[in-house]
Order: C-alpha cells, then structure tokens, then sequence
C-alpha cells in the first residue's frame, strides 16, 4: 500500500487534531448517525488510555468512538477521494456520514477506502471511527478476555507490553486522479560498482507507464518505459549503514501522452545476502548494534509523535547505536522513512507477540492445553496472521533500511504443531518479498536441540536472559550457559545469530557496591558478561539490547510502573548502561569505519 504523498498530481490533508470521544454505551446504539453526544476531546493521533485522568476510561475494553468533520477541498473535484487509517488499535470500522465504509482488523498496519461518493468537492463531512481494543487466540496478537468477580470486563494478554489503543497514527484524507499509479514495488541489487534497480508499477486504468530516476542532485541518471523491468545505475552510489543515500524513482500513469499521475518514491541502493554465518550489507559483513524498541512515550502511550521519534533516533545516533527491531508489531511508516534517510538498519516484525502459553512477561510457566490447537492459536490465528504479514511486506517493502523480516516473537517453536502453523507463514514470507532474509525471534525453551523452526528461517534471532530469569544474579553460570547454547546454534545450524533481547530490570538510580539485581551496576555488569561472549563466538553478528527505553506493562507484582529493562528510563534519561554500551559500541563503529575504508 503506497503512503500517500503530494506531488503535482496529488494533494492530502491530515485530520490530526482534537477529535471528539466516547466510549461505546448501550444507550448510544448507532453513534455514527449523528454528532457524538459527548464533551470528551481526544487527540489523534495518540492512545487514549493515558489522556484522561479516569480510570474507566484507561481500563476500558471493547469498542470507542472518534468523530470529527472534514471538508473536502473544492479543488478536488474529479480526482478520487480517499481517507486513509495509519493505524486502528486492534479493529477499526469508519462510517461517511451514516454510511459505513470500511473495516479493518489488525492494529498497527493502515486501511483505506474510496469514498469520493459520500464526500463530494467542496462540502462538509462527518467522520467517525470506532476502534476495538478487544483480543482473543483468533487475532494477532493474541489474548483472553475475561469477567472479574465485579462483573467487569478484563482484557488479558501473554504480550509483555500495555495493551494501548485508540488511533496513535495520523487519519488522511487525499486525492488522487481516477487513473493512478496504484502500487509501486522496488528491489536493488549491486554488480560490482553498477546498482541495478528492478521495479513494477501497478496502474488503475488504462495507461502507459514511465520511470525515471534521478539522483540526491536532482540529475536524471536512468529511465525506463512500462509496468515493470530493470534501470542500471553506474558508479551508483549505494545505500549503506550510517550512510542513507537516496535516489528518487518518479514514477508516471500516462494517457493520450498526457501525464495523468505522478507517485515519487526514494530509493536506497543496495544488495542484502546471507552467506554462511554473514550477513553482508552490499557484500560487507554487518554487525547489527542496537535495540528492541517501543512505540512507548508518557502520556501518548503508543502514539506517534515527530519530536519522540527524532529524539529516540539522536540518543541511538549518540550511544553507537546501528540498527533496531520494530518489536512486537510494525512501527508507524515514519520511523522507516527516518531511517532510510539516516542510514539506520531496522528488522521489520509483525504483531504477532504472545503465540505461547507458557510463557507470559518473561516467566515460564505451565500450560494446560496445546498452544496450537482448534481451541486456541488455530487456522482463523493462522490467517490473521498471514494477513499481518501481506500488509506489513505490502506496506514496507521500499524501504532500503529494512533488511529482513520477522514474522513473530516468541513463538511457542517445540510443540508438536509449531511447524506446521509456521511453514506455511514463511513461506508466504518468502513468496511476497523473495530479495530480505526472514527470521523469528526465539525464546529460552527453544534449543538447539529441540526447536522445530530454525531450518526455515535464514537467521537465528535469540531473546536470552541468563543471569535475569535464569540464574538471577549469578553472571558466571550465566555465561557459561550462554556460550554453551550459542556455541550450539552455531556448530547445529551454521546461520548467523543476532542476539536479539538480553538485559535486566533496572531501577534508575539504584546503586549497589555488590552485587545487586536490579542496581544500576548489575544491568552493566550483566552486558559486558553477554558481550564477552558474543566475542568469543564467530557466528554471533548482532546485539540487540534489551530495552532501548523503559516502557508501560500491565500492572503485576514483578512490574513497577512497568518494565525497567531500558538502558534510557521512560523520559529518555540515560542510566549508567547507556554509557557502558556507548563507549563499546562507538569504539566498535570507529573500527569497524576504519576496516572499510
């Protein structure tokens, strides 16, 4: 799905702002057919659990309600008329008027709708949108819903992260001419000093197609006519980690040898491979140094905001940092955009978060039925999420920072059932963007010895806490055991591994002469253990920390206002980690500079 833009051809408005509120109530049974009979204003975008200092409204499960009006620009006459979705947290349903228009499940991918019928030129229109907070084993993540001895409704989750919801991204509304280029899909690859671009454009209508693709000067270095084929670029100069240089790919609907549509897309050169236990960035070997992240701030809860994203993106820049994962569910389109121009590395995951019962906020516990079973994680899961990953694949497939998918964390992968619900799910991977390497990213009980997943994925992602969950406190047998299993994936496999969650809670400004869990010592004597083990094993190629940030969890006697495994607390300030991690990542950045000079 292309992100909307402004070009000659196209126009947009966002309805960001203040929208009016309510939760869903029996005595408002169609609160689509008129003005929402409300005082609440809630901003959008943002989740709305922390907004308002009511404890119904925090706590809340099932569906709310946003309604604003909108005019449509008289100067849109003629085009199509399109409102868009950036995200719907979990369920989304949009009426024009008194008319419904569309209905989307999944939380943090986008949904649009043509409703130039119902919003004509000109004229004034209510909007409003109900979102669904609600989770269950069908939808992805999954969840349980439950009544209390109160006679309230409580929304479960295995997911170790709030369940925010509202609209945290933008709603639009844009115009686009009746033929268009429709979708646009771009891959690159580099032949010695050549960078060669293969792309395909999806028109509605009848047209012809021309591409032209110029350089960050603004000079036209390669043209090409039709729906699809391959331009050449000479001396190219190449997308690289700390280097985000971007072509631009313009592309054009044609008629009668008229310009009837222009879409304008970056694009960022470069070759991604798996060779072995290497992953090479245009044929280089890449050490992924970074973080599992969060859409998580005060106040917004997972909603977007410029000034909490270019902030985040400084403090990687300033502690060393490369790379990321967009852990548990797909991150808003503009973090991508961010790091595409940065040169930031991102591994790109889907929400499924949760897909094992025994496990729940880092504990292993027991279960008392199969994880994939009819009754619980089953073909309506396994559809849910294959639909996940088409729109996650379809919504990012352009950016040159995304350099492999994963399609879930944390999964279940020993029982008997795991292969067969997850073969087909990276197939289908494989099938909708052959050019990225896939993963998933496994939990402890996932051996080498017995996990039944790794064979179909290209890299081993592993989430380990000993020394945390494990062993707690004792750093010698945590890395013992640590070099042991690595040591294992490695001789077993022969795959690159990148250590994708490892850390401990750690209570900001907590200070203990020995050791003490939860002091801001032992988080970083806890990571030099980890990294003087990742040195000592050739296949290790990335460290991932867990957490960039601290971060809001459900509320739980092993949580204090949430999880304090963030090397930044919630507001960004830096804890002594952070400077451990940073004077071993820029010593790591500054020579690995140097070798490839």
């Amino acid at each position: 799905m292309l992100k909307p833009i402004a070009t000659a051809t196209r126009e947009l408005i966002r309805l960001d702002g203040l929208w009016r509120f309510a939760l869903d109530e029996a005595a408002t049974p169609e609160p689509w057919s008129a003005e929402l009979a409300t005082a609440l204003e809630a901003p959008v975008p943002a989740s709305y659990n922390d907004v308002f200092a009511d404890q119904a409204i925090h706590d809340h499960v099932g569906w709310v309600w946003y309604q604003r009006t909108a005019r449509v620009p008289r100067g849109w006459a003629g085009d199509r008329v399109v409102l868009r979705v950036d995200a719907a947290t979990h369920e989304g349903v949009v009426y024009v008027g008194g008319t419904k228009v569309a209905e989307h499940v999944g939380g943090y991918t986008p949904f649009e709708v043509d409703v130039t019928d119902l919003a004509p030129a000109g004229e004034e229109v209510r909007i409003t949108i109900g979102v669904n907070n609600e989770l269950t084993n069908e939808t992805i993540p999954p969840g349980m819903i439950s009544t209390t001895a109160a006679g309230k409704r409580k929304q479960g989750y295995r997911h170790d992260f709030y369940n925010y919801a509202g609209l945290a991204r933008s709603v639009i509304l844009y115009a686009v001419p009746p033929v268009r280029v429709a979708d646009l899909t771009v891959t690159t690859d580099v032949d010695g000093s050549t960078g060669v671009i293969d792309y395909r454009v999806d028109v509605t209508g009848e047209a012809e197609v021309r591409v032209a693709l110029t350089d960050a000067a603004g000079a036209e270095v390669a043209t090409a006519d039709g729906p699809s084929g391959q331009m050449t670029v000479t001396d190219a100069e190449l997308w690289r980690p700390g280097r985000g240089y971007l072509y631009e790919l313009r592309a054009e609907a044609v008629v009668g040898g008229e310009v009837v549509d222009v879409y304008e897309l970056p694009v960022g050169i470069r070759s991604i491979r798996v060779d072995g236990a290497l992953f090479l960035i245009n044929g280089e070997p890449f050490y992924f140094r970074g973080f599992g992240k969060h859409e998580d701030s005060a106040f917004r809860g997972r909603g977007f905001d410029n000034v909490v994203m270019v902030h985040d993106f400084s403090l990687m820049d300033w502690i060393g940092a490369n790379s990321f994962r967009t852990s548990h569910y797909p991150y808003a389109e503009e973090f991508l955009d961010y790091a595409d121009r940065h040169g930031i590395v991102v591994i790109d995951e889907t929400a499924a978060v949760g897909l094992n019962l025994g496990l729940g906020g880092g504990f292993h516990g027991g279960k008392s039925e199969p994880a994939y079973s009819p009754t619980m994680f089953n073909g309506n899961t396994q559809a849910a999420h294959a639909q996940g990953i088409r729109e996650l694949i379809g919504r990012d497939k352009n950016h040159p920072s995304v350099v492999m998918w994963s399609i879930a964390n944390e999964p279940d992968s020993i029982e008997d059932g795991a292969r067969e619900y997850f073969a087909p799910l990276a197939a289908l991977a494989r099938e909708l963007d052959p050019s990225r390497p896939i993963t998933y990213a496994n939990e402890y009980r996932g051996t080498f010895h017995n996990d039944r997943l790794a064979d179909l994925f290209d890299v081993i992602c592993l989430n380990r806490y000993y020394g945390w969950y494990i062993d707690t406190g004792d750093l010698e047998s945590a890395a013992l055991k640590l070099e042991a299993e690595l040591r294992g994936w490695e001789s077993t496999h022969g795959k690159p591994i990148i250590i994708t969650e490892y850390g401990a809670d750690t209570l900001a400004g907590l200070h203990a002469v020995g050791t003490q869990a939860w002091s801001e010592e032992f988080q970083v004597d806890l990571l030099r253990t980890y990294h003087e083990v990742f040195d000592r094993v050739e296949a290790v190629i990335g460290e991932q920390v867990w957490n960039f940030a601290d971060f809001q969890t459900s509320q739980g006697v092993i949580r204090v206002d949430g999880n304090k495994k963030g090397v930044f607390t919630r507001d960004r300030r830096p804890k002594a980690a952070a400077f451990a991690l940073r004077e071993r990542w820029l010593a790591v950045g500054a020579a690995d500079a140097e070798a490839g000079k």
